[in-house]
């Protein structure tokens, strides 16, 4: 198959699966969060594994420390720019792709759960608790200290009501793009908006993001978190 150049390739094959097969999703690939990556414009949720919230913190020792992005970039570095191959299992509740997914030799789903940045996700499969167990005799990655099982944090909302962030100014390209400071250059397509458990943002690519409206517009996450705003969570 030829794939043009102007745009992310996607692979997918064209047999109508029998029972026991899967189809097969293969592209260049970006990272969202620590368990969950986009293959093309498709979203691919990885299969038996749960990795911590993006916005959440684990313990080590007295310290906190930011478990949640330091999966996402750990993700991020396996599989952004590579061409990966996901063997579909079907859809999740949100209608995202299952998926056991690989770079070349590399089991994607395993090694998250085997440096400790995700964990084995009992509830839909048995296939990593062996990855967890030694990942906890060895305390490597969240292992290292203590944390709440992301699913648990999911559904533990400990923000209180709080009032209104200070809107800050829409940033806007100069035209013909001179006198363009950093801040100014990047791509300010995070939207902020009012949800339900407090002021919540969403990146590109995140459920929901078409039909948010923004109240406020940022230009990265750290923008959006200084003005009080928090990454809207996905289950």
């Amino acid at each position: 198959m030829t794939l043009s150049l102007l745009s992310v390739s996607i692979a997918i094959s064209m047999a109508i699966p029998t029972a026991g097969a899967a189809a097969t999703l293969q592209g260049v690939a970006r990272a969202k969060d620590g368990d969950s990556l986009m293959v093309g414009q498709t979203e691919v949720r990885l299969f038996g594994l749960d990795a911590p919230e993006f916005d959440q913190t684990c313990k080590r020792g007295a310290t906190s420390w930011a478990c949640g992005a330091e999966a996402a970039d750990r993700l991020s570095r396996l599989v952004t720019g590579k061409d990966v191959r996901c063997n579909s299992l079907g859809r999740d509740q949100h209608n995202r792709t299952l998926g056991r997914c690989t770079v070349g030799s590399t089991d994607i789903n395993r090694i998250m759960v085997a440096t400790g940045y995700a964990v084995a996700y009992r509830h839909y499969s048995t296939d990593y608790v062996s990855a967890e167990e030694t990942t906890k005799v060895n305390k490597r990655g969240i292992w290292s200290g203590t944390f709440k099982m992301p699913s648990d944090y999911r559904h533990y909302d400990p923000l209180p009501v709080r009032s209104k962030p200070q809107r800050q100014p829409y940033e806007r390209r100069p035209e013909g793009g001179r006198g363009v400071t950093p801040a100014l250059s990047r791509v300010c397509a995070i939207k902020g908006n009012q949800g339900t458990h407090g002021w919540i943002y969403h990146v590109p690519g995140m459920p929901y993001y078409m039909q948010t409206r923004a109240e406020q517009v940022f230009c990265s996450e750290a923008d959006a978190r200084a003005a009080g705003y928090r990454r809207a969570k996905v289950r």
